[in-house]
């Protein structure tokens, strides 16, 4: 593998997110954009400097353009298709999230990936985030115990983006919260997943009812609870409906010697207890008192590249781990497993909350 890595973006709105890091990270050159929209390909290729080619068809872009790497920016009914039709002609992808749209879809991706020679990664960008890492890494310390239950709230009002400017309905009218469940779980589970370290089993998922717009599959606000092998608990709440403030990151932890609570209002620092740490069973401190201890180097001295980069460093940090696991031929952090893991608690959830909340398994893609 050349120590360029010839890139390809799908999905050019959301893909141009990632230049930033791409531009920034030595072994990368974009050199080719596809979307539908011929103005959208343009204009994200003009970011990237001369000679960009543009397309408007994904394998077109895949047979002609000589790519080693896609990255998948397109909406989400699109990722498993676009991730597969790369990773058949032996071109690594990263997919932004959810990793696919339905069971059928997980087993199709997880099959392209074990026979491709190419690498997979979900952009899950939510486990870089600065407050996800430190408390990932105070876990792997032990500082917190035994991790037994871990809570992730995504709550992010979509109405403006559920229809365009003339009044048709775009793909997240249909396929976010035209279906009843916990249709978008990986930004709260994924972090929620890495602290406690052991996958999904059973889900049992329930909802409010329609309030604020009866016309929607999805219940105002959905409930997923995540039982693990040796009985942990993790709770997830999704609600991209309900009219109200942004609060998307959101997250609780407790484990047999500490307890984590992120903040929640304006003004509010996230804040630890730990019993090695804290001089009472009442002191919360701040997390980012642990900074220097805990916090993994790259993170202490981000690059400008990473600070301006989206998703609080998320879109900096993955790009280029995946970048080094393509060069180091290593499986990357949030590879196709990692992903599955993250995706079907929530596809899951759909069967669950039909049956009113009955428990249902999840199943192990490492099985198929």
């Amino acid at each position: 593998m050349a120590t360029e890595l010839k890139v390809g973006l799908v999905g050019a709105r959301r893909s141009a997110g990632f230049l930033g890091a791409l531009g920034a990270n030595p072994h990368t050159q974009v050199v080719a954009v596809c979307d539908v929209s011929e103005e959208a390909a343009r204009a994200t290729a003009q970011k990237c400097g001369e000679g960009v080619q543009t397309f408007n068809d994904c394998e077109q872009m895949l047979d002609k353009a000589g790519l080693d790497m896609l990255v998948v920016g397109t909406p989400m009914q699109f990722h498993v298709p676009h991730s597969v039709a790369a990773l058949v002609r032996g071109v690594n992808v990263m997919s932004e999230v959810t990793a696919a749209t339905s069971i059928d879809e997980c087993r199709w991706l997880a099959a392209a990936a074990k026979r491709s020679k190419a690498k997979y990664m979900m952009a899950e960008n939510y486990t870089y985030m600065r407050g996800n890492v430190l408390v990932r890494a105070m876990v792997e310390a032990g500082v917190f115990g035994e991790v037994y239950f871990a809570e992730g709230e995504y709550i992010h009002e979509l109405s403006a983006l559920h229809h365009y400017p003339d009044g048709r309905p775009t793909w997240r009218y249909f396929w976010q919260v035209g279906v009843n469940g916990c249709t978008y779980p990986t930004h709260s589970l994924g972090p929620c997943l890495q602290w406690v370290k052991e996958r999904v089993e059973r889900v049992s998922c329930i909802g409010t009812g329609r309030w604020t717009d009866p016309e929607h599959a999805m219940e105002d606000t959905v409930l997923m609870l995540c039982k693990t092998r040796s009985g942990k608990l993790i709770k997830i709440r999704v609600d991209m409906i309900s009219r109200r403030p942004h609060a998307m990151t959101n997250y609780a932890l407790q484990g047999t010697t500490g307890a984590y609570e992120s903040a929640r209002a304006a003004g509010e620092k996230h804040r630890v207890w730990l019993k090695d740490f804290c001089t009472n069973a009442n002191e919360w401190r701040e997390l980012r008192e642990f900074e220097e201890q805990f916090l993994p180097e790259f993170w202490k001295h981000p690059p400008e590249a990473a600070v301006k980069a989206g998703h609080g460093g998320g879109d900096y940090f993955e790009v280029a781990d995946f970048v080094d696991a393509i060069l180091a031929n290593r499986q990357p952090p949030i590879g196709v497993h990692e992903a599955l893991d993250m995706t079907l608690p929530g596809l899951v959830s759909q069967e669950s909350i039909r049956r009113e909340g009955e428990w249902v398994s999840v199943p192990d893609s490492r099985g198929w």
